[in-house]
C-alpha cells in the first residue's frame, strides 16, 4: 500500500499550508504545515499530514495542529508536530513529546579559529571519541547509585554542575535552566531507573553526534554577537543527544498507561498512537512528572557530555579549558511537553505546548530568556546532516500566535535508517564525506550509513521556509569540520 499522501493543502499564506477542518469529521480545528513548495512532494510521500490532521482531533487543542518544514512521519504525532491544549480542559499525549524526551541540542561557542584547529581535527575527534561514552547501549564514566539518580532526576542540569562537570554560568543559557519542576522519581518503573543508571554521560546512537564546526555565515551581526559569535571562521560544537534508555522506558510505560486511560475518559481518536488523558487527571499529571524527570535526565546528560568535550578540546590543543572559550550559547529541547501561559484571543492562558522534532524559540523581551539574551531573542540551534550545514537562528514575535513560539528542529529525515542503509550498500560514506574535508569518527559502520547525508532533507531550504513563514530569522551557519557519530 502507498503511502503517499492525497488530502487537501490549501496555500493559506507564505509558506504556510493548510489541512481543512472539514477534511475529517473529528477535526476539531485545522492543520497547518509550514512549508515551501519545492517541499511538497517529499512532505506528500508519506502518511505525515494524516498525522496533522489527526492532532487536530485532540480534545482542548487550542490554535491550529501545527508540523514544521522537517515533518516526517512519527509514532503518533508526526515529528516536526507541535499542538497546545487548554490545561483545564485538553489532554496530554505521550505521541506528541516523543520517545527520547528531550532529545536536544547544545551549542558550544570557542575563541578558536578554523587555522588553528583544522590541522588537529583528528586529534581533536579522536580524544572526543575516547572522553565520551557513544554507541547502542554504551555505559557512562558516571557511576550513580539509585539514590544519587533520583537526585539527577529532580536537579537536572544544576546536579552535573555541583558535581564539577559544568560551570555555574552555563545554566543561565539552559532552557528551563536545566530543570523541570515536578519531576517525581517515584513515578518510574525499576526498569525506567535500570536504564538510566549506567547511561549518564553517553551519547547513545542513531542521530545523536557531537560536531566540531566553523561559523562559514553569518547573517544578522549584532544578534551573533549576542549570542558569542564574532567572526567566520569562529569554531563552535555542538551536542545532540538525549534522555537515552530512561526517556525511552518512561514514554513505553506512559503509553501502556494512557491506552487504559482512553476508556476511562471515553475519549475516542482516529489514531491510538495518539494515546492520551485529561492534563489535570491523575494519569496526566503522573506522566508530566514522569517526564520531567527524564528531560532533566537529559540535560545533566548534555552537561556531562560538554564537560567532557571541554577536557578532550583542553588536552587536544594543549590549553586551560577556561582559555579557549567553550561557553554554553545556548541548550534547547525539541521533544517536550510544557505548561506555557500564552495569549489566546486576546486572554492569557495556560497551555500544556506538545513540541516534538521542534524547537521552542521565544522573541526578544520574553521573560524566560536570559538576561543577556532580552534585547534579542532566544537562540535556536538547528543541526543539519554531518556533509551539510547547521544553523543558528533566534525566536522571532510573529511565531508567539501561529506557532505558540515553536520552529523546525533540524533538517528532517528523507529516508528511514533502512532505506539508506539500503542505498548506501556499497558506498564508503567516511572516506566521501573525508574528501569533503569532514573527518567522522563513529561506534560502527551502520550508524554512519543510515545517517548519510542524502538521508535528509536539505537543512537550507528548512530553514529557508521557517524565515519565509516569519516563524524565526537566521543568525548563522555553520559547516562541519569533525563529526562523531554514536
Amino acid at each position: 500500500m502507498s503511502n503517499q499522501w492525497n488530502g487537501p493543502l490549501q496555500e493559506a499564506g507564505p509558506c504556510r499550508y493548510r489541512i481543512p477542518r472539514s477534511y475529517k469529521p473529528q477535526m476539531r480545528t485545522d492543520g497547518v504545515i509550514f512549508a515551501s513548495a519545492q517541499m511538497l512532494p517529499d512532505i506528500k510521500s508519506d502518511a505525515s499530514p494524516e498525522q496533522v490532521a489527526n492532532v487536530a482531533c485532540l480534545p482542548g487543542i487550542v490554535g491550529n495542529s501545527i508540523a514544521m518544514p522537517d515533518i516526517h512521519y512519527g509514532y503518533g504525532f508526526p515529528i516536526g508536530g507541535v499542538a497546545a491544549t487548554d490545561v483545564e480542559q485538553g489532554v496530554v499525549s505521550p505521541g506528541g513529546v516523543g520517545y527520547d524526551i528531550n532529545c536536544g541540542v547544545r551549542l558550544l561557542r570557542t575563541n578558536l579559529r578554523r587555522d588553528q584547529v583544522a590541522p588537529k581535527i583528528e586529534a581533536v575527534i579522536n580524544q572526543i571519541f575516547r572522553d565520551v561514552p557513544s554507541g547502542v547501549g554504551s555505559e557512562g564514566r558516571v557511576r550513580v547509585n539509585d539514590a544519587e539518580l533520583r537526585r539527577v532526576l529532580q536537579q537536572g542540569a544544576q546536579w552535573a554542575v555541583a558535581q564539577g562537570m559544568g560551570w555555574a554560568q552555563d545554566l543561565d543559557h539552559i532552557e528551563s535552566r536545566g530543570r523541570l519542576d515536578g519531576a517525581d522519581p517515584s513515578l518510574l518503573s525499576d526498569r525506567a531507573r535500570k536504564r538510566g543508571q549506567p547511561q549518564l554521560g553517553t551519547l547513545g546512537s542513531g542521530n545523536h553526534f557531537l560536531e566540531v564546526q566553523e561559523v562559514c555565515d553569518i547573517y544578522d551581526e549584532k544578534t551573533a554577537r549576542v549570542f558569542g559569535i564574532d567572526e567566520l571562521g569562529q569554531i563552535t560544537i555542538m551536542v545532540h543527544t538525549g534522555s537515552r534508555g530512561l526517556g525511552y522506558q518512561v514514554c513505553d510505560d506512559a503509553l501502556a498507561v494512557m491506552q487504559r486511560a482512553m476508556n476511562t475518559y471515553k475519549i475516542d481518536l482516529p489514531d491510538r498512537q495518539l494515546a492520551c488523558a485529561p492534563v489535570t487527571s491523575q494519569e496526566g499529571r503522573e506522566y508530566l512528572s514522569a517526564m520531567a524527570c527524564a528531560a532533566n535526565y537529559a540535560w545533566a546528560n548534555r552537561t556531562c557530555i560538554a564537560h567532557w568535550v571541554r577536557e578532550a578540546f583542553a588536552h587536544a590543543m594543549g590549553a586551560a579549558p577556561a582559555t579557549l572559550g567553550l561557553e554554553v550559547v545556548y541548550d534547547v529541547a525539541h521533544n517536550i511537553a510544557k505548561l506555557e501561559e500564552h495569549d489566546v484571543s486576546g486572554k492569557r492562558q495556560r497551555l500544556c505546548v506538545h513540541r516534538k522534532g521542534a524547537t521552542r524559540a521565544f522573541p526578544a523581551g520574553h521573560p524566560d530568556l536570559p538576561r543577556d539574551y532580552a534585547e534579542v531573542g532566544q537562540p535556536v540551534i538547528v543541526p543539519g546532516d554531518m556533509g551539510t550545514h547547521s544553523y543558528l537562528l533566534v525566536g522571532v514575535p510573529e511565531a508567539m500566535p501561529e506557532t505558540w513560539g515553536s520552529t523546525c528542529h533540524g533538517a528532517g529525515r528523507l529516508m528511514s535508517r533502512h532505506e539508506a542503509i539500503r542505498r548506501a550498500k556499497g558506498r564508503d560514506i567516511i572516506a566521501e564525506l573525508r574528501g569533503q574535508g569532514i573527518y567522522v569518527r563513529a561506534a560502527s559502520r551502520e550508524g554512519v550509513l543510515e545517517e548519510m547525508p542524502a538521508a535528509y532533507k536539505d537543512v537550507d531550504v528548512v530553514v529557508e521556509a521557517c524565515e519565509c513563514a516569519g516563524i524565526s530569522r537566521r543568525v548563522a551557519r555553520m559547516r562541519p569540520l569533525g563529526v562523531m557519530k554514536g
